[in-house]
């Protein structure tokens, strides 16, 4: 893709010798080149006009086509990229910020190299494009492969973009860069035009081309074919598009050696990403096998995830990986998923909200309090609350919590969700997201999120906060506390650990004039793994990792 800051420069014109006698060509604005000139060399010097097997206006064309599907194809090997590294490694706006920002750097390179390329054209374009279906294509299952079997990215700081990331990057954006150049020069190896003109068709071809990739990629290549498909899909695109191109238009301007080269070159990358796209499912498998152990029994991608269910049985606890992450582990899932309620639950609690838990098991413990009357389940996928209905593992693990007729689904985005205004006022919301420390859920943990909260929830309404790891990340979860307080909530903070030193840092919230009080509702059901007096512990716990003086977090200023 042509980047608007640094547009090619258009090859040198050199004056010629006229063939017949003639003065100019036929629109007055150069030399035309003799057939003895356009006869000479391999590759075809600069500035030689191409042997073309069709008419020029023609032949233009379907350069200008090529320029379409080899924008299309680079913008999509962009968005792959964004895409795996935000699924991997979370913090989209930081993958995204680094992809970008290296391919785009990688492309100024790759077209200043092009420069020593120009000579033998259409060679060199053939070979880079050879080359980037081949990066490019599998791009995706390299980045798969790396995380799945070694789990080491090689951050080049902490918590900073992996070293396999940026290298694939470098890579991919110095081949794009090669291209805009050498395609430069084939178009006016067909017929000399103005500099201004041949740099107009260029960009908008390359943009037309950059605005297809980017739309195929979300509504057909991803949904269609998954992350590693789509991938191989787009590098043997861009293989038979570049062959075709130059081997078609510009073969007589090749050497025999050249044109075996380039056709054994793409037949070979061909047959790569084609074997390849057969044993991506084979491969997907062993790498979910390397990835969450022998107990692998489910995996799938929803719209916005990637769901795995491992264990499940007789001696094996379950496990949930939401993107490769280890969201419920059925050793001590009930820890978390008892301090996040039962609090909650001291007090008036006939109508209950809970945005996200989707695994139905903070609704299996709402359901405990025989005081309920209604539940509101609002989760933005509803394939994962399908799977924690029908899973007989996780159903089991939930209580075949969604059989209740209490309980209400809606599967919206949970800041959509309470902005519509639905349903309300409620005496419980259970907020139980993902941690705030990924970019994605950053909304969910905001000053405007609270607000809209705290309008469904009864005058004597409580809000329980999942607040991702008061002792792993503490300025990301005393900034929640923060950000409730400036939302006019007040909060206790307390924090609970599980097994394999799991943490949980926790908020229970109202809109009183003090922090609600920790406790468990008299007469209610007794949790497993809590009690009044662990719970002062808890809050104790929290106290020390406090960090003060921090700001709120904001839709316009996220600060996880």
């Amino acid at each position: 893709m042509i980047e608007p800051h640094a547009p090619p420069a258009p090859p040198a014109h050199r004056p010629e010798k006229r063939a017949e006698g003639r003065t100019g060509d036929d629109h007055g604005r150069g030399p035309r080149q003799g057939p003895d000139r356009a006869a000479r060399g391999g590759g075809g010097g600069q500035g030689c006009a191409a042997r073309l097997p069709l008419p020029p206006g023609t032949a233009r064309f379907l350069v200008l086509a090529g320029v379409f599907v080899c924008a299309a194809c680079g913008l999509v090997y962009e968005l792959e990229l964004v895409a795996m590294a935000s699924y991997l490694m979370g913090d989209s706006v930081t993958q995204a910020s680094v992809v970008l920002s290296v391919m785009v750097f990688a492309m100024g390179l790759g077209s200043l190299a092009a420069k020593r390329l120009r000579r033998r054209a259409a060679a060199a374009f053939g070979a880079v494009e050879a080359a980037l279906a081949l990066v490019g294509g599998c791009s995706a299952m390299a980045l798969y492969a790396v995380f799945a079997w070694t789990g080491a990215w090689g951050g080049l700081w902490r918590d900073g973009p992996s070293v396999v990331l940026v290298a694939v990057c470098l890579a991919t954006g110095l081949l794009i860069g090669v291209e805009v150049p050498l395609l430069m020069e084939l178009i006016q190896r067909i017929r000399r035009q103005d500099p201004g003109g041949a740099v107009a068709d260029l960009f908008a071809a390359d943009y037309v081309g950059a605005l297809v990739g980017g739309l195929a990629f979300p509504f057909l290549l991803l949904p269609r074919f998954g992350q590693l498909t789509g991938a191989l899909l787009t590098g043997g695109v861009n293989a038979v598009v570049g062959a075709a191109l130059v081997l078609g238009l510009f073969g007589r301007d090749l050497g025999r050696r050249a044109r075996r080269t380039l056709l054994v070159a793409n037949v070979l990358v061909l047959a790569l990403l084609g074997t390849a796209a057969v044993l991506a499912d084979d491969f997907e498998r062993a790498a979910g096998r390397a990835l969450y152990g022998d107990g692998l029994r489910v995996s799938l991608r929803t719209d916005g995830q990637v769901v795995a269910l491992t264990g499940g049985g007789p001696g094996r606890p379950l496990g949930l990986y939401l993107d490769g992450r280890l969201r419920v582990d059925g050793r001590d899932e009930r820890r978390y998923h008892e301090a996040l309620v039962h609090p909650a639950m001291n007090g008036p609690a006939e109508r209950v909200l809970v945005l996200g838990g989707g695994d139905g098991l903070a609704l299996r413990e709402v359901l405990r309090h025989r005081g309920v009357r209604e539940v509101q389940v609002v989760d933005a996928d509803p394939r994962l609350v399908r799977l924690a209905r029908t899973d007989p593992g996780l159903a089991a693990l939930n209580g075949h919590a969604y059989d209740d007729p209490r309980v209400r689904v809606g599967a919206a985005d949970a800041f959509q969700w309470l902005r519509a205004g639905r349903g309300g006022p409620y005496d419980v919301v259970i907020a139980d997201l993902p941690d705030p420390g990924n970019t994605a859920s950053a909304k969910l943990y905001s000053r405007e999120f609270y607000g809209l909260a705290r309008r469904v929830m009864a005058p004597h309404g409580r809000l329980a906060v999942h607040a991702g790891s008061a002792a792993g990340s503490p300025r990301a979860y005393w900034t929640v506390g923060a950000t409730l307080r400036a939302a006019g909530l007040r909060a206790a903070a307390y924090r609970v650990t599980g097994a394999a030193g799991r943490e949980w840092g926790l908020f229970l919230a109202s809109g009183g004039p003090a922090a609600p009080r920790l406790g468990l509702a008299p007469g209610g059901p007794r949790p497993r793994t809590l009690k009044e007096g662990s719970l002062m512990a808890a809050e104790r716990a929290a106290g020390r990792t406090r960090v003060a003086g921090l700001p709120a977090s904001t839709l316009a200023h996220p600060r996880y």
